[in-house]
């Protein structure tokens, strides 16, 4: 099944990030805050900042979580991605 977004939404998958401790234990995801960063899957037709296979921040308290075929993703409008993330320098 495939997500497309209406006019402004932009659909992102979350980054998985291992925590590990300073003493090397691993932390279970609900001991961790989920980082505020994914890879951009699919933009709405009204989306001018990002393309897909942006990496992007964005806002915590702005998305809306949503499972599709087993897979989590994040649902956000286009105003609370805070920036795009490339490699290098």
């Amino acid at each position: 099944m495939k997500i497309n977004p209406l006019a402004d939404r932009i659909v992102i998958e979350q980054l998985d990030f291992e925590e590990v401790t300073a003493s090397g234990i691993l932390l279970p995801d609900s001991a961790k805050e989920k980082p505020a960063e994914g890879k951009v899957v699919a933009v709405g037709k009204d989306v001018k900042e990002v393309t897909t296979g942006d990496t992007v921040l964005f806002s915590q308290y702005g998305p809306t979580e949503v499972k599709v075929d087993g897979r989590e993703y994040m649902i956000v409008k286009e105003e609370d991605i805070l920036a795009t993330v490339k490699e290098g320098k």
